[in-house]
């Protein structure tokens, strides 16, 4: 016999993990762009290099694309049940 599947099922699109997952690929998003912010200058006539820190240019980058595939692989990811 053959188990019928409830087709009107109507809960969730996610289960609990996916949720989590989603939450933590928001969080190191938002603190790769936290990393990016600053370095400007309050006299436009005056240069500030900080901009080009290695913060700014490279690692900010990096934390949000991780972000965004910690964002990917949640609401790709299946649990086994």
């Amino acid at each position: 016999m053959k188990k019928e599947l409830n087709k009107d099922h109507r809960g969730f699109v996610f289960g609990k993990t996916n949720y989590v997952l989603l939450i933590i690929g928001i969080l190191v998003i938002f603190a790769g762009f936290l990393l990016m912010i600053g370095g400007g200058s309050e006299d436009p006539n005056v240069f500030n290099p900080e901009i080009f820190s290695f913060r700014r240019i490279t690692l900010a980058p990096i934390v949000v694309l991780a972000g965004f595939i910690i964002e990917v692989f949640a609401i790709l990811y299946k649990p086994k049940n």
